[in-house]
C-alpha cells in the first residue's frame, strides 16, 4: 500500500508560490491572504501555521484560531488530518469552501467529534459595483470612545450567530481587544439611535482586493424596517467605492430574510462555504 504524502509546513520560500496560489481566488482566499499580506507565512508573525501538500501545493491549508483549508482533494484532507490530530485542537471551527471543509470534516470527525453545529451550505455572495437601493447616510465608523455602547451588539450579535457567549470562559478580554482592533482599523461600522447601536457590522478581514462583512446584526426591536438592507449597502459602499475592494460575505443558506436583503443590495453568489462549530 502507498503510503500517503505528508502535509507540510510552509516556509518563506514559499511565499511567492502561496501569494500566487491566494491571488487566483482572491474572494474564498481574503481571511487566510489578509493575514499573510501583513505577517508572511512563519508561523510567529502569522498567529497559525500555513500547510501545504503536494510539489506545486495542490493542498492549502490554515491553521490558527480557526482551521481553513482552502484547496486540495481527499488525499490533501486526509493529510492535513494526519497533521492536525498530532496535537489537541485549538481551532474554534473549521470554515472555508465547501469541498474542501467536509472532505476534512470527515477526517477529523471521529476523534475531534462530535460538532456543536455542522453548518453545511452557506452561500458566499460578492459584489464589486456600487450597492443598489438605499445606502443609510447615518451608518458610519465607530469611534474609540465609543467601545462601551457598541460592544453590547457586538455581544449580542455573536451570541445569536455562533451560540454562545464570546465572554464565556474568561474571554471578556480578549473579545473586548478583538472589537477594539477592529474600531481601531476603521473597520466598525454603526448607526446609533439615542447612543443606542440599532444596526452594526464590522469588516472582519480585508486583503489588497477583497473585504469580507461580518457581524451585521440589527437590534431585536427595530427588525423588519430596512435598517438590515440599507445599512449592509453602506458597508459594501464603503469597500466598493471607498476603499476599492471586493465587498465580500457568507450568509446561513437557512437564513431566508437575510438573504433576501444582501441580493436587494447587488450581492450575487460566487460559491458555497461550511463551517463547523466546536
Amino acid at each position: 500500500m502507498l503510503k500517503l504524502a505528508d502535509a507540510r509546513l510552509l516556509e518563506d520560500r514559499d511565499l511567492a508560490r502561496v501569494r500566487s496560489l491566494l491571488e487566483a481566488d482572491p474572494v474564498v482566499a481574503c481571511m487566510v491572504a489578509s493575514r499573510i499580506e501583513d505577517a508572511g507565512i512563519h508561523p510567529r508573525r502569522l498567529g497559525g501555521e500555513l500547510w501545504g501538500y503536494g510539489s506545486t501545493l495542490e493542498g492549502l491549508c490554515f491553521s490558527g484560531v480557526n482551521l481553513v483549508p482552502l484547496r486540495g482533494g481527499r488525499d490533501a484532507m486526509r493529510a492535513f488530518a494526519e497533521r492536525a490530530r498530532r496535537h489537541r485542537r485549538v481551532c474554534s471551527s473549521l470554515v472555508g469552501p465547501s469541498e474542501q471543509v467536509l472532505a476534512l470534516w470527515d477526517e477529523l470527525a471521529p476523534e475531534w467529534g462530535p460538532a456543536r453545529e455542522v453548518r453545511a451550505e452557506q452561500p458566499l455572495l460578492v459584489m464589486s459595483e456600487p450597492p443598489q437601493g438605499r445606502v443609510d447616510e447615518l451608518v458610519r465608523p465607530v469611534r474609540p470612545d465609543e467601545l462601551d455602547r457598541y460592544l453590547p451588539a457586538a455581544v449580542a450579535m455573536f451570541t445569536e450567530e455562533v451560540g454562545v457567549d464570546p465572554r464565556g470562559e474568561g474571554g471578556t478580554a480578549g473579545y473586548r481587544a478583538r472589537v477594539a482592533e477592529l474600531i481601531a482599523a476603521g473597520r466598525a461600522f454603526a448607526r446609533f439611535e439615542n447612543d443606542e447601536v440599532v444596526f452594526k457590522a464590522e469588516i472582519g478581514a480585508m486583503s489588497r482586493s477583497v473585504g469580507q462583512i461580518q457581524g451585521v446584526w440589527v437590534h431585536p426591536d427595530r427588525r423588519g424596517g430596512g435598517l438590515g438592507t440599507a445599512g449592509t449597502a453602506a458597508v459594501a459602499d464603503r469597500l466598493v467605492r471607498g476603499m476599492r475592494r471586493t465587498a465580500s460575505l457568507y450568509v446561513n443558506a437557512f437564513n431566508v430574510a437575510a438573504r433576501a436583503a444582501y441580493h436587494r443590495v447587488g450581492f450575487e453568489q460566487r460559491g458555497t462555504f461550511s463551517t463547523v462549530l466546536f
